[in-house]
């Protein structure tokens, strides 16, 4: 089957509830989507894969959930406040402002004009103010955070105190971001409020650059162990102009996100990045380093971010591997590449999400066969409630049976049970599975562990 191109999953996502266009009844807001009843459960089994993964699986990364809004400092010396920009330029015919970096032949999209403004930098980053004060007052500026990892960078100390940690190790953050950018886009591929799953591994200088290569090739193999297909997956090494003003190396995990564009490369586009971040971060939030000239870099920090290493001592900076994810770009990577077509014996054509069993919404849907019976509603409720503290399961009697195996098919619950006469007579029930469309007879008494003995195989 041809893959599937983002408007089939925009459909898809607002037709069976995983993401609704925010503000939809006022119209609307450019970039900004709601995530319904079922995309709020994909995006938090995502996040659990993550962590589980990062976290749980290791025995060398902690935990951290930093505040969105710091103080101004962290954003002047992390680089931000003069660096996080994109090149911005006005059509001066319908007065569209565009990204200068992605006009590659020179023309307004919008309506195709040649006559655009010479680029200047358009700072990304959201600016409020704290306080009982009026907008002007430089005092009280602040930003809402465009990534999670500066939190990670200066609770460095803290975390290696309250922890005693010793070189290697990380620290892992899911949180909320928000960059104001020019021209968002593509569904949730690219938003002004988003969701990061970013991981900051210190390491001895030296050691960084093994240590990167082992993250990438990491990095990818969970994209898969998530069920996304190789063929969708490549890894981008950044060339020295597109690297980031502190990267030594970034390699990016890439998704055919764009299969339908002619031009083969420009179907692919970034899923996670993972860099090599130097000891740039935690040198510019320090209070010792000075440049060449004596000069201290930071006069405003109080603290010292440097590591002391006990066997040998030595006091350095460590370097930072950072392999950093979106959820929101995840989760659409997940939909497309879980979407399938199937044709039933009655020549009708319908869509499978064959997702992984850990990041389906709903693992187990429950359906009577006849819901005017009151004793096989009665058996199939009682058979929901039983398995909902173990799994994710649903009760669903709003249509004929078809319809209703169709639509657990279309969301990715891996098995429907369904309840019949005979289940009334043998306590036992017919478990289907979402992609083979095969289906079996389990014993009630039995049916939770065979359900989770299949989704964990």
């Amino acid at each position: 089957m041809t893959a599937p191109n983002i408007e089939t999953i925009v459909s898809l996502a607002k037709r069976r509830g995983f993401v609704y266009p925010s503000s939809e009844i006022y119209g609307g807001l450019g970039s900004a989507w709601d995530y319904g009843p079922l995309g709020v459960e994909l995006c938090t089994n995502v996040k659990q894969a993550w962590w589980r993964w990062m976290v749980y699986e290791r025995d060398d990364i902690e935990g951290l959930d930093s505040s969105i809004i710091l103080n101004r400092l962290v954003w002047k010396y992390s680089g931000h406040e003069d660096t996080f920009s994109d090149p911005l330029v006005d059509c001066r015919e319908c007065k569209t402002r565009l990204r200068a970096d992605k006009l590659n032949d020179g023309k307004c999209p919008n309506c195709g004009s040649m006559d655009l403004t010479e680029p200047r930098p358009f700072n990304l980053m959201f600016r409020t103010h704290v306080g009982a004060a009026s907008e002007d007052d430089d005092s009280t500026l602040v930003y809402l955070r465009p990534e999670t990892a500066q939190g990670i960078f200066i609770n460095f100390n803290n975390v290696l105190t309250t922890s005693r940690r010793k070189l290697p190790f990380g620290v892992a953050q899911i949180g909320k971001s928000f960059r104001n950018e020019v021209t968002p886009g593509n569904f949730i591929f690219r938003t002004r409020e988003f969701e990061q799953m970013e991981m900051e591994y210190f390491v001895r200088p030296g050691e960084d650059e093994k240590v990167h290569q082992e993250w990438i090739d990491a990095c990818r193999d969970w994209f898969l162990e998530l069920g996304i297909a190789g063929d969708n997956l490549r890894l981008y090494e950044q060339p020295k102009e597109e690297l980031a003003h502190y990267a030594k190396r970034t390699v990016d995990v890439q998704y055919r996100f764009f299969p339908e564009r002619e031009d083969a490369e420009k179907q692919w586009d970034e899923l996670m990045g993972i860099a090599n971040r130097t000891d740039f971060d935690l040198r510019t939030h320090s209070k010792k380093p000075e440049d060449a000239e004596g000069k201290r870099l930071n006069p405003d920090s109080t603290d010292d971010l440097s590591y002391f290493d006990e066997p040998t001592k030595e006091r350095f900076y460590p370097y930072v591997i950072e392999p950093a994810a979106g959820v929101n770009r995840t989760v659409l990577a997940v939909l497309m590449d879980a979407y399938t077509e199937k044709t039933n014996d009655k020549g009708e054509t319908r869509v499978i999400l064959k997702l992984h069993p850990s990041l389906a919404p709903i693992k187990a849907a429950v359906l009577p066969l006849a819901k005017n019976k009151p004793e096989i509603v009665a058996l199939a409720k009682s058979i929901k409630r039983s398995l909902q503290p173990a799994l994710r399961a649903v009760y669903d009697d709003t249509g004929g049976i078809g319809k209703l195996y169709a639509r657990q098919d279309e969301i990715g619950t891996p098995f429907c049970v369904t309840v019949d006469h005979q289940s009334l007579e043998d306590n036992e029930v017919t478990v289907r599975d979402r992609d083979t469309w095969e289906q079996e007879r389990v014993k009630v008494t039995e049916l939770e562990e065979y359900l989770l003995k299949r989704l964990n195989k």
